[in-house]
């Protein structure tokens, strides 16, 4: 099999993943029980799923700056949903999920339409949602729907490992049902394809329009899901929920080995990604003694170091391909 460069920053990750576990575990010889394992995912089971929306909107060569909002906007739904409301969640959560694609949908109509800078809707979008939820209630709503509170303590056994918690089952759907959609189908191609470039996509006849709508729909559905999931996670709607939210998944799909610029990336990086910032919240938790803005400290340095190695590659990439 034909090593190609461009996936070296996602096997870099895993790399760096599976050595700072072990440094972990040396420091720390609890890191490596089962259940603190699994913990890793329980805990950012709504990030993962935060990041495999983001995973496509950056492949696309896009950003979307909206979904801490969208999450928290979402969060407050569905307290004020199943508490003020009393609406069934079967009913409420596909429509929540449905409501932020909807959301996502139309932020990617106007990039598309107006050729107006991702960075911009999505910012637009960011302050719409984070508004709205100060319009609903500025007071955090507890959940207290006896379906919802059922779903938050439940545990299933994985053997030896420990318990798994629903929402992190939940997680690891969406992301395979997202490697899928990647790897196996046209409309997956096309998001490669945009992100690398968008003329050659054009040329090819490739929905360029409804391409770049559907990744920011995705998106936005994804952020709604993980706003549902963080909800239940905390049992709890509030507007001051998911604060920087949009930065960790960001980070997780960069640190995964997501090309900025788009492209080149796979999307089981968004599970590297979210599992190393876990990993380092895990260890200074563990540690006891250092502040928890080493979390933040640390995750600037991994990017950093990801950023360099994905501009040393896109140098070396365009020497191969200069001719002699």
């Amino acid at each position: 099999m034909k090593f190609n460069t461009q996936d070296l920053p996602s096997w870099a990750s895993v790399v760096l993943l599976v050595l700072a576990t072990l440094a972990g575990a040396w420091a720390y010889p609890g890191l490596l029980a089962g259940q603190v394992l699994l913990n890793l995912l329980i805990d950012n089971a709504f990030l993962l799923v935060v990041a495999v929306g983001m995973s496509f909107v950056i492949l696309s060569g896009g950003i979307d700056l909206s979904v801490g909002s969208v999450v928290a906007l979402t969060t407050m739904l569905l307290a004020l949903g199943v508490e003020r409301a009393h609406l069934p969640p079967a009913l409420l959560i596909p429509g929540l999920v449905l409501g932020g694609a909807a959301f996502g949908a139309v932020m990617g109509w106007v990039i598309q339409a107006f050729e107006v800078p991702p960075f911009i809707v999505t910012l637009a979008g960011l302050f719409l949602a984070r508004g709205l939820c100060y319009l609903l209630s500025v007071d955090s709503i507890p959940i207290t729907d006896a379906t919802l509170a059922a779903w938050s303590q439940a545990r299933w056994s994985v053997g030896a490992l420990g318990e798994i918690t629903p929402g992190a089952v939940a997680a690891l759907l969406v992301l395979a049902l997202a490697v899928w959609v990647a790897r196996s189908t046209g409309f997956g191609r096309a998001v490669y394809a945009l992100g690398g470039q968008e003329t050659s996509a054009r040329l090819m006849g490739l929905p360029v329009a409804a391409t770049r709508i559907g990744v920011y729909a995705v998106s936005g559905g994804c952020a709604a899901l993980g706003g549902v999931l963080f909800g239940i996670y905390t049992l709890s709607g509030y507007g001051l929920h998911a604060q920087g939210l949009e930065l960790d998944a960001i980070a997780a799909v960069v640190i995964g080995g997501a090309l900025l610029s788009g492209g080149t990336g796979h999307l089981l990086g968004a599970l590297t990604g979210v599992l190393m910032l876990g990993l380092i919240q895990t260890l200074i938790l563990f540690d006891g003694t250092l502040s928890s803005w080493w979390t933040r400290i640390v995750i600037g340095a991994l990017l950093g170091l990801f950023c360099g190695l994905q501009r040393a590659l896109v140098l070396l990439s365009g020497r191969r391909r200069a001719p002699h």
